[in-house]
């Protein structure tokens, strides 16, 4: 059985210890560097290049800047902020620098542990606690870019051919590209690809602005037009008896690429 590499960043010693010994003896992660720094982040991800890096370093303001600086060099590590500040803004800013995933310090071992399973797996994860907050400050940010857009608002939505609208009802009741691609009877290289064109067509960055831009781009099709009713109502249709749809459901989201 192979280990994930993992690194640990706190700038809080006694966080350090604690996940160092908690993680360490899952059987699941190998800890190979700790730092407590920008800087020892930075330094570990040129060095080391562990496949998973848990940080947090909200005490010295450097969060956000340190993960864009370790993803634009190198974008294979997965970076999971793990933290006390729940602030919304906070979360979006670390989604926005690279992060796979947020989690707060109140939560329990377990889904710590299924969270860094998660980003270690090329997968999103945001605590629950969080999912709603973020999901709302996501849509309060594309309205409000939208209004400021002037004539580019009235942009027409995107044209998606019949598997696309497939991936879209699929992504919205929160599949992974495996599930996908299994439910579809196609290959998850194929899929990966489809969400790489929906990602162009939907002009987002992330698996979380495309669930929202999907959301969007079904209400606007329902407005526009009853012809394809069919797609419009597979969006629109309740999900199953104790199952919450979209990003509420997609707690734990499988990346693009």
């Amino acid at each position: 059985m192979s280990f994930v590499s993992l690194a640990l960043v706190d700038d809080h010693p006694i966080v350090i210890e604690g996940l160092t010994h908690v993680l360490g003896s899952q059987g699941l992660f190998d800890v190979v560097a700790t730092g407590s720094t920008s800087r020892d982040a930075i330094g570990i991800a040129e060095s080391l290049r562990p496949a998973l890096m848990i940080l947090d370093l909200s005490k010295q303001g450097s969060t956000a800047g340190t993960i864009a600086e370790i993803r634009s060099k190198h974008p294979g590590i997965g970076i999971l902020v793990f933290t006390a500040d729940l602030g919304v803004e906070r979360a979006i800013d670390a989604f926005a620098a690279g992060a796979r995933g947020y989690v707060s310090k109140s939560s329990s071992l377990e889904e710590l542990s299924r969270a860094a399973t998660a980003v270690a797996n090329g997968d999103t994860y945001v605590s629950p606690t969080l999912a709603a907050s973020v999901n709302a400050a996501l849509r309060s940010a594309s309205g409000v870019k939208s209004a400021s857009g002037g004539a580019k608002s009235a942009v027409p939505a995107p044209a998606l051919n019949a598997r696309e609208h497939q991936i879209v009802r699929l992504l919205l009741d929160g599949k992974t590209n495996r599930e996908i691609a299994g439910g579809l009877g196609i290959t998850e290289r194929t899929v990966k690809h489809y969400m790489t064109v929906l990602m162009q067509k939907l002009n987002v960055r992330n698996r979380v602005e495309a669930v929202i831009a999907a959301q969007n781009l079904g209400r606007d099709t329902a407005e526009r037009s009853k012809s394809g009713a069919g797609d419009v109502a597979a969006w629109n249709r309740p999900s199953a008896p104790g199952r919450r749809s979209g990003f509420h459901d997609a707690l734990s989201l499988e990346r693009f690429s």
